[in-house]
């Protein structure tokens, strides 16, 4: 493992050997967190007509004056005539405009006109007309446009409302409804086998038996690929031997996209994953990385499927696979491969690697003066196997190899959680 390479040559030799899967329709309920694999384009202008912002009365703008009651705009059910001058028509949020009104008053700038005197803040609520039937209301001076919203304010007939490789979340879901959307063309979920190694691993739950640990890397890796958008097909344990992580892996290879192993493929005598690959007929791209912690990563490819060999340590596993397995979700998805990266000045001082780039685990906060955003690493050790250390991790504070130490107040890239 003498040539080792840079994180980012690592993950360009990734996305090189990316060839984007398929799309499918997918009904919107079911669409929170895919990849869209269309433009989407409405059909309509929304709002489809003018409305009224308010609850109040419909009028033709003018000077303050009192008006005749002629009838209600609700949402869902418009005022069918045409209202003229001299006249309103009570309104509610969301109703269509009347024809001829040009203006919303807001209910409570009104006053009732009743016969023997008058009363503010004129009803309009449907439970209480019988109690509020006012033939009359007094309305202030208004101007044309005042409370109104036009058809086509939030999105024109014919804008594009969501671009291809966006991954849907809450509001992209609804933006699509809102133009009458009720499916939507989605790139296929890449479908991932996670395989861990380890004689000593035990599923959580069961008793320990002597040397033993409970199984971490399944769990958190499963959970890695459920958040970068990948369809978890299989999460299996392989013991220490040949035949068996061969026959695992290529059980794997046959049904995913996307392989991720942890364990057996640094240099001792039970890592069997990496002669298992090359015989099942792996491509290696590379094996080992300039970072710490995850320097014995390899990856390789069989036709266009992906196989990443992680490092067994917990912090390890899932370290690289935000930097290399995380991209190459999202790329065979269409979306952007490049997490979001922040910049941020080190709360203390970071002893630096003299060989390897290292991912110190950290927290955002904005700096007491405001502004700046600090890197403070998370409480405790920052060893390989120390998983609490991802615990309330908001990133990967990316520290360049060098002697001495990066400075307490020195700017650093983090690689956003």
């Amino acid at each position: 493992m003498s040539d080792l390479i840079t994180i980012e040559e690592a993950r360009r030799r990734v996305l090189e050997a990316v060839t984007r899967l398929g799309d499918e329709a997918i009904s919107l309920d079911s669409a929170l967190g895919r990849v869209l694999a269309e433009e989407v384009t409405s059909t309509l202008d929304v709002p489809p007509f003018d409305s009224s912002a308010m609850d109040g009365f419909a009028v033709v703008a003018g000077p303050a004056a009192e008006l005749s009651v002629v009838g209600e705009a609700r949402a869902g059910r418009p005022y069918a005539e045409a209202v003229a001058p001299g006249q309103a028509v009570r309104i509610s949020t969301g109703a269509v405009m009347p024809e001829g009104a040009d203006a919303v008053v807001p209910v409570e700038r009104t006053t009732a006109v009743k016969e023997g005197g008058s009363g503010d803040g004129c009803c309009i609520d449907s439970a209480m007309r019988g109690q509020c039937r006012n033939d009359r209301v007094s309305v202030p001076e208004t101007r044309p446009g005042q409370n109104l919203r036009r058809a086509g304010e939030d999105i024109p007939l014919g804008a594009v409302v969501l671009q291809a490789g966006t991954t849907l979340g809450p509001a992209e879901l609804g933006v699509a409804a809102s133009v009458g959307r009720a499916g939507l063309r989605c790139a296929r979920q890449p479908r991932v086998a996670v395989l861990v190694t380890g004689d000593e691993l035990t599923e959580p739950g069961a008793a320990l038996a002597p040397g033993g640990i409970y199984s971490s890397n399944a769990f958190a890796l499963a959970a890695q690929v459920e958040r970068a958008g990948g369809e978890l097909v299989a999460r299996a344990t392989v013991p220490d031997d040949p035949q068996s992580t061969r026959a695992q892996l290529g059980a794997a290879l046959e049904e995913a996209d996307v392989v991720v192993v942890s364990g057996g493929v640094s240099v001792g005598p039970h890592d069997h994953v990496k002669p298992a690959l090359r015989e099942l007929g792996l491509e290696q791209r590379f094996w080992g990385v300039r970072l710490r912690p995850g320097k014995p990563t390899w990856f390789g490819t069989r036709g266009g499927t992906l196989a990443f060999g992680l490092p067994g340590n917990p912090v390890s596993a899932m370290v690289t696979f935000q930097l290399f397995v995380r991209p190459a979700l999202a790329a065979l998805q269409g979306a952007p491969p490049h997490t979001p990266r922040a910049s941020a000045q080190l709360a203390e001082a970071i002893e630096r690697n003299p060989e390897r780039e290292q991912a110190i685990r950290v927290r955002l906060l904005q700096s007491e003066t405001g502004g700046d955003l600090e890197a403070t690493p998370t409480t405790g050790a920052q060893g390989s196997h120390v998983l609490t250390s991802m615990v309330g991790a908001d990133g990967l504070a990316l520290i360049a190899p060098g002697e001495g130490e990066a400075a307490a107040g020195e700017r650093v890239e983090v690689e956003l959680l």
